[in-house]
């Protein structure tokens, strides 16, 4: 009996069911009504076999896939490897490994698969069907939205016998009927790898994979490409069959901004040598690769279409991988366009985590059709990179809302633990609440726009540099009075009544700034703001974007969209790959764009302290030594300020120069001079703390422990409002300061 149980192994009750149903309708109907009804048998039937197993896994069926789990990896693209797989039972897919993941996941999941160690692929899309929502009464439980067929590009069709002579050559049309496939005819070795994916009709947030063939094998079940095959060893066929997006982005990239054919040549096989050998596809590119992304950028144009809202739909479909939202001009709704490449989103992930992330806005508001904005990270070199732009017909802060959400979710695939330190915002008028809760981090008022377009005008309305200057810091002071008293208003009539000689400047503030003025003030009230440092690299990506997009030789296309997408995503692009890879690698340093290495904040970080004057006894102004000349003394007025001013030649053109820069820095070091608006901000909020003390101690202590900190400082603005460097202090905040001795007795 033991030997029999050996024997016998457990069957499913579901497989029973289907003998036992299959063996009845064998049975005559007069036999049958001998018998007991079929479910009345079968019911006593699973409380009779012994040899059925209660705990057998049950498989899922179609109509069970919806309870399956959804999966999703945390890593940036991850393989069949990273899932657990369900058998499916019967119907069209039966014995077919199926799992559900994020449908926004599908395109890492296609990564990580063509990556895999042993068989590096390339899975191409052998078809694809869509159905529009609604176009389905009653849709089955896997029915789709999108139906998308990816098979390895080294199958299904098999032409290693005809390549090589042997065979009659009779089997050289593909069995799936695609044709002759021109061009591939060198990789098909009959790889039967392939899997469905079907976004779901009634969850179109998900994607069921339907893995029909995991394994790299052909018809024979022999590996057929792959370090497994011996045939494919020191051939192309042992590594992926194409070269990879990041190499296509490479060679791109170093086309677009000059880089010869030969010298890309010759750099890669520096590259090659330098790591021993080929060891990926990527390795093996040739002078024809290079040449074929040549003739492609010689040939391409901006202009798909006469019509440009056309054209740019038609560049929408064709790079839909760098699009992360997108959203057509219609009646009610305004344009939107959001761009971000690869490249783009792996920087936002590596210099945007833990550190900021700054907007810049409203570009080309008065000459181009739709103005841009761009987000920033700064690089090690305090750099400012794009990594995402959005094109936009009405006000970048109408329709913030539509794409801000979509952007931090997009990053949050590929890193759940992403999130920025800060957030710069550089107009008052967006929805700051909006963007603190897509990215869950604070929000700083960025004041470059301001002050750069303040003292651009100031400097060509007024000619007087003594003027200029004293007039810069009646600007500032609006701003700063905001803190310290109820009604900035006074400080602006004050402006107007002492400087009303300079009719140029004034008629321009009141036309352009007056009516805004209240809304700054506002956004001041409300939030804290940087630091001067990140100005610099902001303002140097304004620059450059100026001179690539406001060439007059450009005026012609201005008013085309399409053309504006095309020279962000090539040329100017490119520009920003070539200074990042150059600063990693090292290579074509020649080649760098200068402006790259101009950038006043770091080259403030090269200027020593002691390169720096400040007379504490008059914190007028500061001197910083010239690092060229050392004959050279630069005079920085209202130092440690956001509207601080020097007398060099790059700050008389209105840019924000590496002295005022490394004067803000090293006063904030040494606690002298005024303070900035953000740590303004801080005081007014630990006074107002004064007035309603908190209820948990642990936060009370917490304040206490900066209060006498801030009793310091506060004696420090006393003096520099008693040398006129700032507005007097309001009495209701040195009452307060009078009127709580004790916190400050605490301490002690």
């Amino acid at each position: 009996m033991g030997r029999t149980n050996e024997l016998i192994k457990p069957i499913s009750t579901r497989s029973i069911e289907s003998l036992f149903v299959c063996a009845w309708s064998l049975v005559s109907p007069l036999s049958r009504r001998v018998f007991l009804p079929l479910a009345d048998f079968l019911l006593i039937l699973k409380h009779c076999i012994p040899f059925v197993d209660a705990n057998a896994t049950k498989m899922p069926r179609m109509e069970d896939i919806l309870n399956l789990p959804v999966q999703d990896p945390p890593c940036p693209e991850f393989s069949a490897a990273h899932i657990n797989w369900f058998k499916l039972e019967g119907g069209r897919q039966g014995g077919d490994d199926i799992a559900l993941i994020p449908f926004v996941r599908v395109d890492d999941f296609v990564k990580g698969e063509s990556s895999h160690p042993e068989c590096p692929a390339s899975f191409r899309i052998e078809s694809r069907r869509k159905r529009p929502e609604g176009s389905i009464a009653k849709p089955r439980v896997d029915g789709y939205l999108e139906y998308t067929l990816y098979w390895c590009s080294y199958g299904p069709e098999d032409y290693r016998e005809s390549e090589s002579g042997v065979g009659d050559g009779t089997s050289t049309k593909p069995a799936s009927g695609k044709g002759s496939r021109p061009g591939r005819r060198h990789m098909m070795r009959g790889c039967l790898c392939h899997f469905t994916v079907k976004r779901l009709y009634t969850r179109p947030l998900l994607a069921l994979i339907i893995y029909n063939q995991r394994r790299h094998v052909d018809k024979s079940g022999a590996p057929c490409h792959g370090l497994l095959d011996r045939d494919a060893v020191g051939t192309r066929a042992m590594y992926a069959p194409r070269i990879s997006d990041e190499l296509r982005q490479k060679v791109t990239s170093m086309l677009h901004v000059g880089i010869s054919l030969d010298n890309i040549i010759q750099h890669h096989a520096e590259e090659m040598q330098k790591q021993g050998g080929p060891q990926n596809r990527d390795d093996f590119l040739t002078r024809n690769d290079v040449r074929n992304m040549e003739r492609t950028i010689r040939n391409s144009s901006h202009e798909l279409h006469d019509n440009d809202e056309f054209s740019v739909k038609v560049w929408v479909q064709r790079h839909q991988k760098q699009v992360f939202y997108f959203q057509n001009n219609i009646a009610s709704e305004p344009f939107v366009l959001g761009i971000q490449t690869d490249w783009q989103l792996q920087q936002m992930l590596r210099y945007g985590n833990n550190s900021l992330i700054s907007f810049h806005s409203s570009f080309g508001l008065k000459k181009l059709k739709y103005p841009v904005c761009s987000l920033l990270v700064f690089n090690s070199s305090q750099n400012a990179i794009p990594v995402a732009w959005i094109i936009t017909s009405s006000f970048a802060g109408k329709s913030i809302h539509k794409w801000i959400v979509l952007l931090s979710e997009r990053l949050r695939t590929k890193d759940p633990r992403w999130r920025p330190n800060a957030i710069l915002l550089d107009d008052p008028s967006l929805d700051f609440s909006i963007i603190r809760e897509a990215f869950q981090c604070r929000i700083l008022l960025c004041f470059w726009h301001v002050r750069r377009t303040m003292i651009k005008k100031l400097f060509k309305k007024c000619c007087n540099f003594e003027v200029q200057r004293e007039m810069f810091r009646h600007l500032g002071w609006i701003l700063y009075c905001t803190k310290c008293g109820p009604n900035a208003m006074d400080s602006v009539e004050e402006l107007m009544q002492i400087f009303v000689d300079q009719c140029a400047f004034m008629d321009y503030f009141k036309n352009h700034w007056l009516a805004s003025i209240d809304m700054w003030i506002n956004a001041i009230k409300s939030l804290p703001a940087t630091t001067p440092e990140p100005h610099a690299a902001i303002e140097s990506y304004h620059l450059k974007l100026k001179s690539m997009l406001l060439k007059e030789n450009y005026a012609n296309f201005w008013l085309r969209v399409d053309w504006l997408i095309h020279a962000l995503t090539t040329e100017f692009h490119s520009l920003y790959w070539l200074d990042q890879y150059s600063l990693e690698t090292g290579y074509f340093e020649n080649l760098r764009d200068n402006s790259f290495s101009s950038n006043a904040w770091y080259h403030a970080l090269h200027i020593p302290d002691v390169d720096v004057i400040l007379d504490e006894q008059n914190l007028h102004l500061a001197k910083v030594l010239s690092q060229t000349d050392r004959s050279l003394i630069y005079t920085v007025w209202n130092p440690g300020s956001e509207f601080s001013l020097c007398d060099c030649s790059w700050s008389r053109l209105g840019n924000l120069c590496k002295h005022v820069i490394k004067v803000a820095t090293f006063c904030r070091n040494r606690q002298v001079a005024k303070p900035s608006l953000s740590a303004q901000v801080y005081k007014q909020a630990l006074l107002t703390l004064l007035q309603n003390p908190p209820d948990d101690s642990l936060v009370l202590d917490h304040t206490i422990l900066h209060m006498a900190r801030l009793q310091q400082d506060a004696k420090a603005l006393e003096d520099l409002s008693n040398n006129g460097l700032l507005q007097p202090i309001s009495p209701d905040l040195s009452s307060q300061i009078a009127e709580n001795p004790l916190l400050f007795q605490r301490i002690e």
